[in-house]
């Protein structure tokens, strides 16, 4: 009997939009072939675990729908009639286009849109370097992090924090926020570690019951936009049971005794009304974290949906202060590690050719740029082209409606780099074939951990399909565009990237795989201080100078609290709108990506609507019945699924399909707006209201 043929894996990180980065070990068949993905043992973080979807990767890689030719529209905008050109042809037809619009209209007539299909840096960033480098417009990006991250650094002063792997040193892990069994499978490898080996506690948070919810030894259901709720009347609790460390809060923050007497009407009877949950559930909570000292908050993107999530992350952060949690090994707060890394970015970005006066437009609000919204174009000219990597902004911008508008015009000349066939790729005039992460160089980095790895190319790519990085390089020798990066391969720039942020070098990060850039524990846990000057902690926050990355102040920025505070700002139910609708994540797809693979589609079946029992009754909704959601801005028609796990008046519609898996064609994100939250933007998903009726 023969013996198993041994097939070679070759070390790579998962390039997703997901903290976890995972370190993977890639099955590589032959030289145009992967099989099956395991996570790497070796990077402590991942610890060899990794989501299925990424572990069957080899079905989304060799996809017989891979786009692999360049392709030109023949027939109406979103009709998907294409015919096959070259690559000479295609990138011939965009530089006429583009120089023709600069001549007509000026260089900021054309908008360079992309986002985080990957996360490596030179191919995710890279197009800003052709944007400096021919003053296209600017982008200013606002879909994910703005509200979580400026939450946190409100207290902290830096987006850093513990070790994420000390929460297997833990007694105590709060997550909150985040599905982790669905979107950050290692933050329940670590968690579940210290329930086996110490008998810590698992509490989990989120607006329904999610299978995160299922592992934890105390589940809280909230409504949306409650948490800050719910963390003030558990900090009222510490310190009416003298659980507070009034030491450490002395020593190590501003205005205690202020902050205390702020806390004395946030009672646990005042929290439930507002939170939806029980002043037993609210007292347990304050008993677990105040009782275990080494508790670790672990703290998610949940917070950056909501119109409120700033002050809400912010309230939850402040709870491992007044614990004093933050002295001690698995205890604190962490949402993110991106102060770690101090990269240097000017040859990736083109820094070193920015132009401050060249408009900046926000990312969320595209279907008002692209439809011509005075204060979404900053007042200059329209958009005429658009070019658009990494990203689907046809499923997942808010305002859809508007979106759709916008890329249905005929004078709009749209180039889209991309993978599959999305709804975007379908209203562009010049689709072009992308690599997968599998099939070129880059440099990754991780938010949930403190690992920096190459990511190397494994195999060949199919067809014709070329780098972002490639393709930027190619534009910008055709366009006439000046910098040295353009005359750089990726694994150069990586090289130089590496060494001009003190990480070594290319040759040394290949032999060492990937590098744990994890501060000492005193850094991590502030020990010495924290980010700001006077190094406290901060419960009465600056808002507008918070040092938010390129942050510009937006919304009711003025009227934000002055402390933690339960912040009435949510889009609210009303009588014609009497439902709160969150746009939650699937386990099996990510955004809307993994939506093409059949396994995926498969596990997800199609596009539901959770809704209560009891409201489902009062309103004669049968369950599996289809019924139309419906608001100001829109309505979307999908399928009605009975579910206890979530409070009354609360609606969750799980992930971002194609617009075609929907009934009515018109995907979920037609019902989210684009108001710009307060204090930098963002982008509330899970804070809308809407009507529901029967279809």
């Amino acid at each position: 009997m023969n013996a198993p043929v041994s097939i070679p894996r070759k070390n790579t990180i998962c390039p997703h939009d997901c903290p976890s980065a995972c370190a993977l070990e890639v099955e590589v068949i032959d030289q145009s072939t992967i099989g099956r993905v395991y996570g790497s043992k070796e990077q402590t973080y991942t610890a060899g675990v990794i989501c299925a979807k990424v572990a069957r990767y080899a079905e989304r890689n060799h996809h017989p729908d891979r786009l692999l030719y360049p392709l030109k529209r023949t027939g109406p905008k979103g009709s998907n009639q294409f015919e096959r050109i070259t690559w000479d042809e295609a990138l011939t037809e965009i530089v006429e286009r583009f120089n023709a619009i600069e001549a007509e209209h000026g260089s900021e007539a054309i908008w360079p849109y992309f986002y985080a299909g990957t996360m490596g840096l030179v191919n995710r960033d890279g197009i800003n370097r052709l944007r400096h480098a021919k003053k296209y417009s600017g982008f200013y990006s606002s879909i994910c992090i703005n509200l979580a991250w400026s939450g946190f650094i409100a207290g902290t002063g830096k987006i850093m924090g513990p070790d994420p792997r000390e929460m297997a040193q833990s007694d105590c892990v709060v997550i909150w926020g985040t599905n982790a069994v669905a979107t950050q499978v290692n933050v329940m490898t670590h968690a579940v570690n210290a329930r086996k080996s110490r008998g810590a506690k698992i509490i989990a948070i989120d607006i329904y019951r999610t299978a995160t919810l299922d592992h934890a030894d105390l589940a809280l259901v909230v409504k949306p936009g409650s948490d800050g709720a719910l963390a003030c009347a558990v900090m009222h609790i510490l310190f009416r049971d003298n659980l507070a460390d009034r030491d450490y809060l002395a020593r190590s923050t501003d205005y205690p005794n202020e902050f205390e007497r702020h806390l004395q009407s946030k009672t646990p009877e005042w929290a439930a009304a507002l939170t939806g949950l029980t002043i037993d559930e609210i007292e347990s909570f304050a008993k677990l974290v105040g009782e275990n000292k080494r508790t670790f908050f672990r703290l998610g993107y949940g917070f950056s949906r909501q119109r409120n999530g700033a002050v809400n992350m912010h309230a939850a952060s402040c709870i491992a202060a007044v614990t004093g949690a933050w002295q001690y090994e698995g205890g604190g707060a962490f949402h993110n590690n991106g102060a770690i890394y101090h990269w240097r970015k000017s040859l990736i970005e083109g820094l070193d050719v920015l132009d401050p006066k060249i408009r900046s437009m926000d990312q969320s609000q595209i279907g008002r740029v692209l439809t011509g919204d005075k204060t979404a174009l900053g007042g200059g000219v329209p958009v005429k082209a658009i070019f658009v990597q990494n990203t689907n902004p046809m499923s997942v911008a808010p305002e859809q409606t508007l979106v759709r508008k916008g890329f249905e015009r005929e004078d709009l000349f749209t180039v889209v780099h991309e993978q599959f066939m999305t709804d975007t790729a379908k209203m562009a005039d010049i689709v072009l074939p992308a690599t997968m992460f599998t099939e070129h160089d880059d440099l990754y980095q991780g938010g949930g951990h403190q690992y920096l790895g190459l990511g190397p190319k494994l195999i060949d790519p199919p067809g014709e399909c070329r780098s972002n990085h490639d393709l930027i390089c190619d534009l910008a020798h055709r366009l006439n565009a000046q910098h040295k990066g353009f005359d750089m391969s990726a694994r150069e720039i990586i090289d130089w990237t590496l060494q001009h942020s003190g990480w070594g070098t290319l040759e040394e990060l290949e032999t060492k795989k990937f590098i744990d850039a994890q501060p000492p524990f005193e850094d991590a846990h502030f020990t010495k201080g924290f980010g700001w000057k006077d190094g406290k902690f901060r419960f009465k926050p600056d808002w507008p100078n918070v040092p938010f990355r390129g942050g510009r102040v937006s919304g009711p920025i003025h009227a934000m609290p002055e402390f933690p505070d339960h912040w009435d700002v949510s889009e609210n139910a009303t009588d014609a709108f009497p439902f709160r609708l969150a746009t939650s994540p699937a386990r099996n797809y990510l955004n809307s990506t993994f939506t093409e693979t059949t396994t995926s589609k498969a596990r997800e079946g199609e596009p539901t609507v959770l809704i209560h029992p009891d409201d489902a009754s009062r309103q004669a909704i049968a369950d599996q019945s289809y019924v139309t959601l419906f608001n100001q801005r829109g309505e979307v028609r999908l399928k009605a699924k009975y579910f206890n796990g979530l409070n009354r008046g609360v609606l969750i519609a799980e992930s971002i399909w194609p617009n075609s898996a929907y009934a009515d064609g018109r995907g979920i994100n037609t019902l989210v707006g684009a108001d710009s939250p307060a204090p930098f933007g963002g982008a509330a998903f899970h804070d809308n209201s809407v009507g529901l009726r029967s279809s």
